[in-house]
């Protein structure tokens, strides 16, 4: 099969003009989250936290509290603007950006008590990334990787018409052909053994916490359009001088499928998949 995840090379184009949806477009994490890892960490305020592909700072804002400083990574320099934009609007003066890729890491970055990966482990050099993070966790420290795959779990609910998915899928599919654009090349299919490349770095587990949900959230137009953009597989750029074009016909294919113009999705959980280091 054309475009497997270990033919395709990362560029700097995956997310390209994405980070300004990706507020609005991509769905929340649980309500619980933070609880959810002070609770299982017995995280207290101290030690600091390294967020892996933070993207504009989804999970490392909201876990600031929890920790003396953060620091998120990220390699695409929109999404540390984005980052640093909502953290300056939000108050959180304990957060620190960093432009770069996984790889590049220790980047003298220091030690952490926790690392985190939400939605961004499956585009690194995974075995390299898993190895090098484990030498820079402290003493006790861990790293957590943030199942947040909404996009593949998503559940209908009866109030309000479901998005149409399949209808915006063909859409795509008459703009950028059949298989799936990841920045300059494609990648359809993504790694999935997660499991083996933790455990061939030294690290024992999972230890799975659940973190329920269950909410109903409306979207209007507006957020099926930003959730469109936030994708990197939909990314602005990828549709060149159709961009505008692009954007008009997906409305319009929005606004026939609910004549209220919104949606409605019932939220499934998330998982915190925890992984210590094998100390000999």
């Amino acid at each position: 099969m054309p475009g497997e995840w270990f033919e395709w090379e990362w560029d700097d184009t995956l997310f390209a003009g994405s980070a300004q949806f990706y507020e609005q477009g991509r769905l929340p994490n649980a309500p619980g989250l933070t609880e959810a890892f002070e609770k299982a960490l017995g995280l207290d305020g101290r030690g600091r936290l390294l967020d892996v592909g933070c993207g504009p700072g989804t999970v490392t804002l909201r876990l600031a509290p929890l920790f003396e400083e953060v620091v998120g990574l990220d390699a695409d320099a929109g999404m540390i603007e984005e980052a640093r934009r909502l953290a300056s609007q939000r108050a959180v003066t304990n957060a620190r950006w960093a432009h770069g890729r996984a790889e590049q890491l220790p980047a003298g970055l220091g030690t952490f008590r926790v690392v985190t990966f939400a939605a961004s482990f499956h585009w690194m050099d995974r075995p390299l990334v898993a190895a090098t993070v484990r030498e820079m966790l402290g003493p006790n420290g861990v790293v957590v990787h943030v199942d947040n795959r909404h996009q593949d779990s998503l559940m209908a609910d009866d109030e309000l018409p479901a998005p149409p998915r399949e209808r915006i899928a063909e859409l795509l599919r008459e703009y950028l052909g059949a298989d799936r654009r990841a920045g300059q090349s494609i990648r359809n299919t993504s790694p999935s053994d997660e499991a083996a490349v933790f455990r061939g770095a030294g690290f024992a587990g999972p230890e799975v916490v659940v973190v329920p949900d269950g909410r109903t959230v409306v979207r209007s137009i507006d957020d099926m359009v930003a959730e469109t953009f936030s994708m990197s597989s939909s990314a602005p750029h990828l549709f060149g001088e159709r961009v505008s074009e692009f954007e008009a016909d997906l409305r319009g294919l929005l606004a026939q499928a609910s004549c209220d113009g919104v949606f409605s999705i019932r939220l499934p959980g998330n998982e915190l998949r925890i992984w210590r280091p094998v100390r000999p």
